[in-house]
């Protein structure tokens, strides 16, 4: 990496962490994260599969939502889908999830489940089993397919054609010839704006993050634009209906590749993934130093976390120690 800030070597390292509810900690662990579960209305949601045509008899909640409310339906026939409704109707949120699966699925040739409906207040998928925990050759095919979405959609600009949605609140997709400055603005500096970012940092930690971004063209190596995931966590991590895995749950824009490799370099995951990184690496070779610039791409979903509060303090903290050196 190239000079920091304070004219030294500037050599961020940060322990692998655990996330837990969105946040990530320094202990070192691995360990499952903390499920934050939104009770599901049956009601509302029934009627409104059956108000698209799906003939549901009962729906079992799915742990873990924060932002739909989502279930397994059971349909007359015996079949099931996966069902996503908002409290209110009104916004786009399904609407962008579907085009973004599609993306993934067509230019990058990621496996993602098949859209059934998408309706402003309705999602249906269809169900996909849990991923292969602790087979070794699941997390191998998972790190070949990253690695071939990567290398099969490098693009001219950063960005995306519309604004998408991260958890509660939009992501700015803005356009831009300029990936620093694009994931200056778009990706960190864009958090210091909302309530609850502004209430974790103080003055001397926005000033460190703007410096540091201010950096970014001698921090981060030239690379293209690509198609990411852009929340690929181990949560959004399943199985297709081949055993291959498949994602869900995305936030795409073109951005780069490290990008995504860093939520998953932070999120907990089994042994049997200990060769993800290097089978990746294999397959698409990655510019030197790429573990130490892991914490600069995770800084987004630190902000992030911090601006849904989720277990911001933390995160906060976490923060501050990334941009310590600036």
């Amino acid at each position: 990496m190239g000079a920091g800030p304070r004219g030294r070597q500037s050599r961020l390292k940060l322990s692998r962490r655990e996330r837990a509810g969105g946040c990530s900690r320094s202990d070192g662990t691995v360990e499952v994260p903390v499920e934050v579960t939104v009770e599901v209305p049956v009601e509302l949601l029934l009627a409104r599969l059956r108000a698209a045509g799906f003939e549901a008899e009962s729906v079992r909640a799915a742990p873990g939502g924060v932002v739909a409310l989502a279930g397994m339906a059971t349909l007359r026939d015996g079949s099931r889908v996966f069902a996503k409704t908002l409290r209110s109707a009104g916004s786009d949120l399904f609407e962008i999830e579907a085009a973004g699966l599609r993306a993934l699925r067509e230019l990058g040739g990621v496996t993602t489940p098949e859209v059934l409906a998408v309706t402003p207040d309705l999602l249906v998928l269809e169900p996909l089993p849990p991923r292969r925990e602790d087979d070794e050759r699941f997390w191998e095919e998972l790190a070949l397919a990253l690695a071939g979405l990567h290398a099969a959609t490098v693009g001219e600009r950063f960005g995306w054609h519309r604004d998408g949605w991260l958890g509660r609140l939009r992501q700015d997709n803005t356009w831009d010839d300029d990936g620093h400055a694009w994931f200056a603005r778009r990706r960190i500096l864009r958090w210091l704006t909302e309530p609850l970012v502004a209430a974790a940092l103080d003055r001397a930690d926005r000033a460190a993050l703007e410096r540091l971004c201010a950096a970014l063209p001698d921090l981060l190596p030239p690379a293209p634009p690509v198609l990411t995931h852009g929340d690929l966590w181990r949560e959004n991590i399943l199985c297709g209906p081949t055993g291959a895995p498949a994602l869900i749950d995305p936030a795409v824009s073109y951005s780069f590749a490290e990008a995504d490799l860093s939520m998953l370099w932070f999120s907990p995951r089994p042994p049997a993934a200990r060769r993800f990184f290097e089978v990746y690496a294999a397959t698409a070779p990655l510019p030197s130093g790429w573990q130490e610039r892991m914490p600069l791409y995770h800084l987004r979903e630190l902000l992030s976390s911090i601006a849904h509060d989720d277990n911001a303090r933390e995160c906060a903290e976490a923060v501050r120690e990334i941009v310590a050196p600036f």
